[in-house]
């Protein structure tokens, strides 16, 4: 017997499930959820048992409970590996060769959860591969076979996970360092002490704590006053890098000794050519709003750069098709082919406290040669129209014989000295800016050109 229920709308997103916990993302709706996620898997031929992995939010071992009891009912064995950061679990779908969902809301602020939900192999589910199929599952409200019920078990992995990171990066031989880390009271407060305890170096604890109310700050990196906590720290301990990571700990920015906070770009620079180093004349990822500097570091040690839209699932793919070896997004999300393809916060980190410690200079002086360009960050605007705007600008700028126009993802116009990339939001009504030039002076015309024109 099945019944249709009303979803939410709009909690489905692009690439995961995210809404309010007291009426969206009930108990309720995960057990539904982990029925017809039970139901899309077995439409998928996926192996029979699901690892279920959790964040630090009150709301997550209930929700989790509720998605595995649904799972089960529907012949799903489930594996819970307990608290989790979101590259735990694709570590543990990867290892395990499993489906894996995930119960988070990232840096979503308290009121939230969500799911992350994940095929074998940690191959990424999005709204054009089996999320809506998941949704349109839960609104018509999944039929209950008559099959046994499926077993649940416990299993930790952290160990086993820490392993895997320290396998794909050579921590062998680094000097002694000072590193602070911000864990924002999310999932970093339980995986970055086990981590980077087994190497030489000295780790002070910032927030720490594990707790989804977010007391300190929202545990969101790119907002550049989320890590100020973590600026002051550095210099007042005289460290040699600081570490910020996000509530599910899947992406990670970096604070270098001085304090000033790195440009995600310059740390995708740096791990492209790392990785080339293993891989040569391998392909490597940057998602289009990256600086040209990703681009150049990437051919200038023998690489391919393979240019993506934004967005996880575009990267992930685009991963496996071509074999590359490593992605990049400004947003500080970085994808590993020894990772499954998915994107890991914490081997991120790794990699740049390799390269600080591996050699004497500090890492601002490391990082010099990856910071080419100046760069406005992203500027959001509302708008009630985006298309017409777009639209009155290409017109605009295709009018200009020096600039290259293209829209692989919105519309990029280039120079030989600028580029800047406008977009719309997928869920919000904002045009989305990023500028990029060769001096500050001519960063400041192009973007004040562009924000007068999405005034009008």
């Amino acid at each position: 017997m099945s019944m249709e229920i009303s979803v939410p709308p709009a909690i489905f997103k692009a690439y995961d499930i995210r809404g309010l916990v007291e009426s969206e993302v009930t108990p309720d709706f995960a057990f539904r959820a982990g029925l017809a996620f039970a139901r899309f898997l077995e439409l998928e031929r996926e192996p029979g048992t699901i690892v279920i992995g959790e964040d630090m939010r009150p709301s997550s071992p209930l929700l989790a409970e509720a998605f595995s009891a649904g799972a089960t009912s529907n012949g799903m064995d489930v594996i819970r590996i307990g608290l989790a950061s979101t590259d735990m679990i694709y570590f543990a779908s990867g290892k395990l060769n499993m489906p894996g969902a995930m119960f988070t809301a990232s840096h979503n602020p308290a009121e939230y959860n969500g799911i992350k939900l994940c095929k074998s192999g940690a191959r990424p589910i999005g709204k054009e591969s089996g999320l809506l199929t998941i949704e349109k599952f839960v609104s018509d409200g999944s039929p209950i076979p008559m099959r046994s019920v499926g077993i649940e078990t416990e299993r930790d992995m952290l160990d086993e996970y820490i392993d895997h990171l320290y396998s794909l990066v050579d921590l062998s031989d680094i000097r002694p360092l000072k590193i602070v880390v911000d864990a924002g009271n999310g999932m970093a407060g339980y995986t970055a002490g086990p981590v980077l305890r087994r190497l030489n170096v000295d780790l002070v604890e910032l927030f720490f704590e594990l707790d989804g109310t977010f007391p300190n700050h929202e545990a969101n990196p790119l907002d550049p006053k989320n890590v100020r906590d973590l600026q002051k720290a550095v210099k007042r301990h005289k460290a040699d890098i600081g570490l910020a990571f996000d509530g599910d700990a899947d992406r990670c920015f970096l604070i270098d000794e001085s304090g000033e906070i790195v440009n995600p770009s310059v740390l995708t620079a740096l791990i492209a050519e790392r990785e080339l180093k293993r891989y040569p004349k391998s392909k490597i990822i940057y998602n289009l709003i990256s600086s040209r500097a990703v681009a150049e570091v990437v051919v200038e040690n023998g690489g391919t750069a393979i240019r993506s839209r934004v967005g996880h699932s575009y990267i992930k793919q685009l991963m496996a098709e071509t074999g590359a070896i490593f992605g990049g997004e400004h947003s500080g999300h970085f994808y590993f082919r020894d990772f499954w393809c998915a994107d890991s916060g914490m081997l991120a980190a790794l990699h740049a406290i390799a390269a600080l410690g591996s050699q004497t200079k500090p890492l601002s002086k490391i990082l010099k040669s990856y910071q080419r360009y100046f760069s406005s960050g992203e500027i959001n605007s509302k708008v009630t129209d985006a298309g017409s705007i777009l639209g009155k600008i290409e017109g605009i700028y295709s009018a200009k014989t020096e600039a290259e126009l293209d829209h692989l993802d919105g519309l990029t116009v280039s120079s030989e000295n600028w580029w800047f990339n406008l977009r719309s939001s997928n869920t919000e009504p904002l045009l989305r800016l990023n500028v990029e030039a060769n001096t500050a002076l001519r960063l400041e015309r192009i973007k004040d050109e562009v924000l007068a024109l999405i005034k009008g």
